[in-house]
């Protein structure tokens, strides 16, 4: 058994738990237990799984993106103060300002990836996993051979195996259509979920900062990557990838409406969305400084009587 094994092997365990659980599950409700559909919804249930022990994860990230924001202007200043100096005793010390500028304020720019980084041995996982039933192995946990053969023969929309690739498809079409299918979708999901991040959940500040240049280069490196790599995947891998891939998207649109960025797009449009909220409930706002406070005029005081004089009260009496 080779490192590579070794390592995942308990990720092989557990997922094979989940999957052997859901299976289960569906069987009980009445689905057959051979069936492409009930090992299709088991890679779904792997999904749900998967993404929400990874909750806590993605809120991190938010708070570490956030922290990026903060920190922006700093960040800028030290690489001002090292701009044109190419030589390598000026790059180490930028280096080492910018690495305690992110260590004093606990944030990390590699903490946006973290989330997929972490699904990656997942999806190592479940190829192994799904390589080893469509080759007629059983699995290291439980999923014992009689599951293991029936999760090998399991199809997709009941016309291509799981375990099959475009480059391995015994000659079946199907295969070479679905899975380009789902590339596309995949390639397609993963690029409109990192655009809506970038062109409506970042501020000004962010747009003009290196980082964000560096980000969209990476939304058009990425896709093309997937696009590549996906060929050699089992179906199964990507039906997982193109579902998690969807989650991702709902989560982010729900971030980005409900907690957006400060001072960006997706703020304003929040703003203008509670303003329509309170005006259709008829909440009267107090008017800004900027637009004149409204004059509440106080109450006339009552002036009293004014003494007379004596001298006064005489000249009035000798009238």
């Amino acid at each position: 058994m080779d490192i590579f094994a070794i390592i995942l092997w308990p990720i092989k365990w557990a997922i094979e738990a989940i999957l052997v659980g859901f299976h289960t599950l569906f069987t009980a409700i009445g689905l057959e237990s051979e069936a492409g559909l009930t090992w299709v919804l088991s890679i779904a249930g792997l999904v749900v799984v998967v993404r929400a022990a990874l909750i806590p994860i993605f809120v991190r990230q938010i708070k570490n993106q956030r922290k990026m924001l903060e920190i922006s202007p700093e960040l800028k200043k030290i690489q001002d103060k090292y701009k044109g100096k190419r030589d390598q005793f000026s790059r180490e010390a930028m280096s080492r300002d910018t690495m305690a500028l992110y260590k004093k304020h606990g944030t990390n720019p590699l903490s946006s990836c973290l989330p997929i980084l972490l699904q990656m041995p997942i999806f190592f996982g479940l190829f192994s996993v799904l390589n080893s039933s469509f080759n007629g192995l059983s699995g290291v946990g439980l999923l014992n051979e009689q599951l293991s053969a029936e999760f090998g023969r399991a199809t997709l929309f009941g016309i291509a195996p799981l375990g099959s690739t475009m480059v391995n498809n015994d000659g079946n079409v199907w295969v070479i259509v679905i899975a380009a299918v789902l590339i596309v979708l995949m390639t397609a999901s993963q690029f409109i979920t990192q655009l809506q991040i970038m062109s409506k959940n970042q501020s000004p500040e962010m747009k003009a900062s290196p980082m964000y240049r560096q980000q969209r280069i990476l939304l058009y490196i990425l896709p093309v990557v997937f696009l590549f790599s996906g060929v050699a995947f089992p179906l199964g891998v990507m039906f997982y990838w193109f579902v998690s891939n969807i989650w991702t998207m709902v989560q982010q649109f729900i971030v980005i409406r409900n907690m957006p960025t400060p001072g960006s797009d997706a703020a304003l449009a929040r703003e203008a969305r509670l303003a329509k909220k309170r005006q259709r409930r008829g909440i009267v706002e107090p008017a800004d400084e900027a637009e004149g406070t409204i004059a509440v005029e106080e109450p006339k005081k009552t002036q009293r009587p004014q003494p007379v004089s004596k001298n006064r009260a005489k000249k009035k009496g000798g009238r």
